[in-house]
């Protein structure tokens, strides 16, 4: 039977990354593999982890990259309306991390990976499962989902009931342990602030954490 792993917030947690990576019993030919986005910001090791799942996007072939708030952050400070929302947020440890390995006059964040932040999608759905970064507004189809909400919604979707038709996996609100519920599981466990990286392999709701 093919499997489903998805992984959490990352945030620059590149040796934590490594450290989970190390333990999941994934068969790349057979299995999905999402990662359920905020790759940057807060951690130290933005640069590096973003190249590591580049590489891995070119290697594994059932591969999904969805976009998280940081990444959407960073796209809103690069193009230039709002610079003071992504600094305060993190947005400061991923441009330091971009500097240590720039080493030449070239742009700071590079092309291939400017082109990694533009492929991340939305969601992922399955016959089962939907996968989105934040949550889902309750009462809307997913393809007429608020993009906003997908990406920052919290309360809202956390405390709520509402069957939305699959199970919704989703990151961007951390927990000390993973979140499991009838219509959702929350796999944020708060990697950058000292807690451990979460994967959970679906369908049989198995979870993997990094070393601390």
């Amino acid at each position: 039977m093919e499997n489903i792993f998805a992984i959490g917030d990352i945030h620059g947690c590149f040796d934590k990354l490594v450290s989970l990576m190390d333990k999941i019993d994934i068969d790349f030919d057979h299995d999905t593999l999402v990662f359920m986005g905020d790759y940057i910001d807060r951690g130290p090791s933005s640069f590096e982890v973003v190249e590591y799942l580049i590489d891995l996007g070119k290697r594994a072939p059932n591969v999904i990259f969805l976009k998280g708030n940081h990444e959407d952050m960073l796209e809103r400070y690069l193009a230039g309306p709002d610079k003071h929302t992504y600094l305060i947020n993190g947005g400061r440890q991923t441009l330091e991390s971009y500097m240590e390995q720039n080493q030449e006059d070239g742009p700071p964040i590079p092309g291939h990976h400017l082109e990694f932040f533009e492929s991340l999608v939305l969601f992922y759905e399955t016959d089962k499962y939907i996968f989105a970064h934040a949550g889902l507004r309750e009462n809307i189809p997913i393809h007429m989902q608020d993009p906003d909400d997908m990406l920052w919604i919290r309360n809202d979707f956390i405390q709520s009931d509402y069957d939305f038709g699959k199970q919704v996996i989703f990151g961007h609100t951390p927990f000390l342990e993973p979140l499991i519920r009838p219509n959702k599981i929350g796999i944020d466990t708060g990697a950058v602030y000292g807690h451990m990286l979460t994967c959970v392999k679906l369908p049989n709701i198995k979870f993997y954490t990094s070393s601390l």
